[in-house]
């Protein structure tokens, strides 16, 4: 009986090598061979689905803008009534405009333009004295609260007239030197558009320094004069020297209106420029 036993699983391997050597030699599957995918549909075709609309894609061309001008461009309602809001805009601009051209200064100074930056240029004995000035950042804010107009009462008459007084550069260069005097002057914010006849000056000046005719730019490392803590003696002698070379109040008046005129029309230039932007003109 043991010996049955022993020779019932050598019988089962020798039917089991028969079985193999009957059998058709094929490989096994790899259990880690990647899953065939099941779609290939375009990234378009991806965002379909059924009963819905196609949204245009990111990579699609854009078609003509909804106003069929055909330019391509992005147009909204928004845009639309932006242009028609700065139409009108300059179109009110203009009617205030006092000068159609810029006013000329009194006492031979030539006027260069240059953008925002303006140039008067005077010479005098032997003295080339020139004053710039950049109308940039040069209306003052209003003072006091904003009051509620009155019933009946136009908004337009509560609008004050805004004025320009930008801060200007005077450079004083004498004949056959190569230094020139560079005084910075402004208009005090405290005192604009106040009438105070013991103050006699309707401007100041801030610094004063000596720069080199010869550098384009001048240098931080030249020494330079602050007039808050200028004794009145001194400061007093150079308002004098500027008044000497034409720099006075009727200048500082005069330079005002230049500069207002100056910053209203390049005002009126940026609006049209901004609605032609909008526009996509």
């Amino acid at each position: 009986m043991l010996q049955l036993l022993r020779c019932v699983p050598r019988a089962l391997g020798t039917a089991v090598a028969g079985l193999l050597v009957a059998a058709p030699s094929q490989p096994l599957p790899r259990l880690l061979q990647p899953a065939s995918r099941l779609c290939a549909r375009p990234f378009g075709l991806l965002s379909v689905r059924a009963g819905s609309v196609q949204q245009p894609s990111l990579l699609r061309p854009r078609g003509a803008c909804a106003c069929g001008c055909g330019c391509g461009g992005l147009h909204t309602e928004g845009d639309k009534a932006f242009a028609e809001f700065l139409s009108d805009e300059i179109k009110e601009e203009k009617k205030i405009q006092k000068h159609k051209s810029l006013p000329k200064m009194s006492g031979g100074w030539d006027l260069e333009v240059n953008g925002t930056e303006a140039k008067l240029v005077r010479k005098v004995a032997g003295e080339k004295i020139t004053v710039t000035f950049n109308i940039n950042n040069s209306i003052p804010p209003p003072y006091g609260e904003e009051e509620e107009p009155s019933e009946g009462q136009k908004v337009e008459e509560q609008e004050p007239e805004l004025t320009s007084t930008p801060n200007f550069v005077v450079e004083v260069i004498k004949d056959g030197t190569k230094k020139a005097l560079v005084l910075d002057c402004h208009y005090p914010e405290d005192e604009i558009g106040q009438e105070d006849e013991a103050q006699s000056d309707i401007f100041s000046i801030k610094e004063v320094s000596f720069q080199s005719t010869d550098d384009s730019d001048w240098k931080d490392t030249n020494y330079t004069l602050n007039t808050d803590s200028l004794d009145w003696g001194l400061y007093d002698h150079l308002m004098d020297f500027l008044a000497d070379r034409g720099v006075d109040n009727t200048f500082a008046d005069e330079l005002v209106e230049l500069s207002t005129a100056l910053e209203h029309q390049e005002y009126i230039t940026f609006l049209e420029d901004l609605r032609g932007f909008v526009k996509n003109q």
